[in-house]
Parts: C-alpha cells; structure tokens; sequence
C-alpha cells in the first residue's frame, strides 16, 4: 500500500545547532564573516578531544547539512551556530551533557530534518531547562514531544495542513501523522532560525546564502585508531596464508604435517 505524501521537493535536510542569548535572527541577519581561530575554538568545545583541521568554508544555504566528519560553525553577535550531523539527535532531548553546559545559561536550539526518511527534530532549552522537543517521522511516529507546541506549530496540529493523497493513485493509506514534517520543519526552522531551504521565501526571511561558515574536518582520534587496528588485523590475515601445523618427531623436533 502506498502512502502518498503530496510533496514534490526531496532535499529537505538540516543539522543545525545554536547557542544564542535571545532570539537568533537578528544576529544572522546582521551576521559578518568571523575570524577562524574564534569558530575553530567553538568547534573544539562541541568536539573535545577531536583533531580538528581546516576544511573548505561555505555558506548556510549549502553548509546547512555538512558531509559526514565536518563541522561548520561562525560566531556572531550574541549567539554561536553550528552545522554538524553529529549535533542533531533523534530524540533531543538526549543532547550530551557537555553541550548542554556549552551552551548554559543561554538558548540552545537544535533543528534537524531529512527528506529521503521524511523526519524532523528539534528542540529548545532556556536557561537549561528544555522548553521543547519534537521528532517524529512516518516511519517511526512521534518519537518524542516534550513540552508545549509553540503557535507556529497549532495550525498542523489541528489539521490544517493534513497530507492530501497523490492524485491518480490507488489504494494510498491515510498519512499516518496529521501533517507532513517536512513541512513543520520549514516552518520551525523560519520561526526559530529565520529562514528557509524549500518553498518560497517571505520578504522577511534571512538570506542563508549571506551567512558565511568556516568549516572543520572534526574526527574522533580513537575511532581512527580502532578502524586503524581493524585494518592492519585484517591485511596481517590476508597475507598470512592458510595455517601451518607442525609435530614434535622421535627426534624432538618439530616436523611440518599436513592438515
């Protein structure tokens, strides 16, 4: 059975993270190019113990979702952003302790989504204390809502946006959420960050295109290290051809048999 979405865009992807002393848009909208050395040292905060090194700069509009192992961060007036898919959970909530005093006595804000899974997450936490987290999915339903639904949310909520079934096929199941979360994502990410990546811009969103990224190769030493060992034991097997058997003679020494 098939479950029609409605949707036509397939990019849909985030790994947003921010720390922020207000509300984050205003910064962005204001952002300047920040100095390396500032974002290398947040980038090291959010990965202690990595081994961080330079890697091509971008933009939010393309640096938004990072490739596996990378890190874009910037720092801007009162607020600290970064794009890492390490950063962004399936249940927010559980964000690790170290990131969650990174970012302490401040707002932390976490938005992440992906289209080819069709889920969305995010959350926020005042002060420390989570105000908010969703994340959900076709797949997988709701896997986590804490807190109170902000008012851009209400309107999905309630049925407003229900997925209409795709035209012209046959025996679609109903949308098993009440709104696509494609969709919701568009809209958190418009109301907590300012923008968005699909759809159709409003004359007051941010340009993510003017907001510049440094960006890192942030690696974990130990897994590194571990791969490293895997791949030695595995080419020291390849190598070592099939098992010799030996055998103590009358003599007392030791004579090669087959096995």
């Amino acid at each position: 059975m098939i479950v029609g979405s409605g949707r036509s865009d397939v990019g849909a992807k985030t790994a947003l993270l921010a720390f922020t002393d207000g509300d984050i848009r205003p910064a962005l909208r204001g952002a300047r190019q920040s100095e390396r050395a500032d974002a290398e040292a947040l980038v090291r905060r959010v990965h202690p113990g990595y081994v961080v090194e330079p890697a091509d700069d971008d933009t939010l509009l393309d640096g938004v979702y990072p490739p596996d192992g990378v890190t874009y961060a910037t720092v801007l007036a009162g607020a600290e952003l970064y794009c890492d898919r390490r950063l962004v959970l399936d249940r927010p909530s559980e964000l690790p302790e170290h990131l969650r005093l990174a970012g302490a006595g401040r707002r932390i804000i976490m938005h992440g989504m992906h289209s080819a899974v069709d889920w969305l997450g995010f959350a926020v936490w005042e002060d420390g204390v989570l105000v908010r987290s969703l994340s959900l999915s076709p797949g997988s339903g709701i896997q986590e809502n804490i807190g109170e639904p902000y008012d851009f949310e209400l309107p999905y909520w309630t049925g407003e946006h229900s997925v209409e079934p795709v035209p012209g096929w046959h025996d679609q199941d109903p949308y098993p959420l009440p709104f696509h979360p494609l969709d919701l994502g568009e809209e958190a990410l418009r109301a907590l960050f300012g923008f968005i990546i699909e759809g159709r811009p409003s004359p007051d969103d941010i340009d993510p295109d003017d907001v510049h990224l440094h960006g890192f190769h942030a690696t974990d030493p130990s897994v590194d290290a571990r791969a490293a060992r895997e791949a030695a034991h595995a080419e020291a097997l390849r190598t070592m051809g099939p098992p010799r058997m030996y055998r103590m003679g009358p003599d007392g020494t030791m004579r090669e048999v087959s096995s």
